[in-house]
């Protein structure tokens, strides 16, 4: 396992994910505040506290690295096609155990109580996470100056 390259790809991922909650209510889809689900969810510190959403922003890029070493350890070598289409599997199936068990854990209910809007931004923002995780993890390893690249694996 490529552990560097695991935790690069989900930090990027991650970043993309994120980029994609601030976005979505440009285009009619509903905010999420991560950062503050988290922390409140969790305890850590009242939302109304600056920290308390940093709190939850840093534990949102801390799974998005957990799930990409759990990729790049289980996953990687056993889901079918291209590095970019296992990531993009991967991501569904992130995807299904966020709504399974995240959502209901944070009151937002199974499968987000049926709310197409929510079901969908979060469907593509784990599909985006998913599939740059894969493509990532995925890319040629580039040995030093003038060895050439070798293979991913």
């Amino acid at each position: 396992m490529k552990v560097t390259r695991a935790v690069m790809a989900g930090l990027v991922g991650t970043a993309a994910m994120t980029v994609l909650l601030l976005v979505e209510p440009l285009v009619g889809l509903p905010k999420v505040a991560i950062g503050q689900v988290l922390s409140t969810a969790l305890g850590l510190t009242p939302a109304y506290l600056t920290v308390g959403a940093v709190a939850g922003w840093i534990i949102d890029f801390l799974v998005g690295v957990v799930f990409a070493l759990l990729y790049a350890g289980v996953f990687a070598g056993r889901l079918p096609g291209s590095a970019l289409a296992r990531g993009a599997i991967y991501g569904v199936l992130v995807f299904v155990l966020a709504q399974l068990v995240f959502m209901p854990l944070v009151g937002g209910g199974v499968f987000s109580r049926g709310d197409v809007e929510m079901i969908a931004g979060s469907l593509v923002g784990h599909l985006v996470y998913g599939g740059l995780v894969g493509w990532i993890y995925g890319l040629p390893q580039v040995r030093a100056a003038g060895n050439g690249p070798r293979p991913a694996g």
